[in-house]
């Protein structure tokens, strides 16, 4: 798979790389042998960055990411996030931007990870009552220290991206991103990106599962899936939100892949380094296979005319979710 320098600070990383959190956290289902198995293939086909945080599991994502990677740890970049305390037994304390915190989360997720650095380390979602420039100063001191190589952000305004930056080179920002959410086009925050010299890294690039074609109605997540609480995941929601699947399949046709396959070209020949999840091999070989298809100006068009901004039913996230992500 092709490498690319991700952002202006010299970190290389493959085009497509592989989001960890569902083999712990939030979508259930999941086996360890099953996510260990889908690690392995995705280090086959030449996948080198690993997303995952410090708040999959709690902890739990990170142990798994270890063992997983065993002795290939160094041939990969490791993505890993903060922001939430939790105490040591996992129990959630709130937010916590302070510099106090990162110092101890850095402690932590190395210990987790069995590494002496993370390759990128995000904030996961800024803490209001922390500056950003506390958090990120405190980050910056994690790099000199030589635990993290490069820091990033995830989910902040163009605004917090921008003092963020100001503070310390950020390598790159993690959002989501998708021809189902298509905001950071339009709220400033892709753009700023681009001018500052930053990374974009979308996650859920296949919709939470809509583009991969493995949703057709609530039913079909499992119990306990956290997007069962999602607006986009209503019964009605679903099914409008099928057309543009449907319009997005017939493309995909015509060029003998897969819309998953079609969502993550989309999405590199944007510029950007998506991290979809999965848990299956199988998936996994097709989302690669996404790497090396070229999306043609008319086939561009095609897909911008049937999923613009704003076509997908539903809000994204909860009110508080929504929220949250506003840093």
């Amino acid at each position: 798979m092709r490498q690319i320098t991700l952002g202006s600070q010299g970190l290389t990383t493959s085009v497509l790389g592989l989001g960890c959190m569902g083999m712990s956290a939030f979508y259930g289902g999941a086996t360890e042998a099953g996510s260990i198995e889908t690690i392995r293939r995705a280090l086959d086909l030449g996948v080198t960055m690993f997303d995952t945080a410090e708040a999959y599991g709690p902890f739990e994502n990170e142990k798994l990411l270890a063992r997983a990677l065993g002795i290939d740890r160094e041939k990969v970049v490791i993505a890993s996030k903060f922001a939430s305390d939790f105490a040591d037994d996992g129990t959630p304390l709130g937010l916590n931007g302070s510099p106090e915190h990162a110092h101890r989360a850095i402690d932590r997720s190395l210990q987790h990870l069995g590494t002496d650095h993370v390759d990128l380390w995000y904030l996961h979602r800024a803490d209001p009552n922390v500056p950003i420039e506390e958090t990120i100063g405190a980050m910056s001191e994690a790099v000199t220290a030589g635990k993290a190589s490069y820091i990033g952000v995830s989910e902040t305004s163009a605004d917090t991206l921008r003092r963020a930056h100001a503070t310390f080179p950020i390598t790159a920002i993690q959002s989501e991103y998708s021809l189902f959410e298509r905001d950071a086009e339009h709220n400033g925050v892709l753009s700023t990106a681009r001018e500052l010299g930053i990374g974009f890294v979308p996650f859920s690039p296949l919709g939470r599962g809509f583009l991969g074609g493995t949703v057709m109605r609530k039913a079909d997540l499992p119990e306990g899936d956290a997007r069962r609480n999602l607006p986009r995941f209503s019964d009605q929601a679903i099914e409008a939100n099928l057309r543009i699947v449907d319009a997005l399949r017939l493309i995909a046709k015509e060029k003998n892949i897969t819309p998953a396959q079609l969502a993550l070209a989309w999405a590199i020949q944007a510029g950007t380094v998506p991290i979809p999840g999965t848990t299956k091999v199988s998936r996994m070989e097709e989302n690669a296979a996404a790497a090396d298809i070229e999306l043609t100006s008319e086939d561009l068009a095609r897909i911008d005319a049937v999923s613009p901004h704003g076509a997908a039913t539903g809000a994204r996230n909860t009110e508080a979710g929504m929220a949250r992500d506003r840093g």
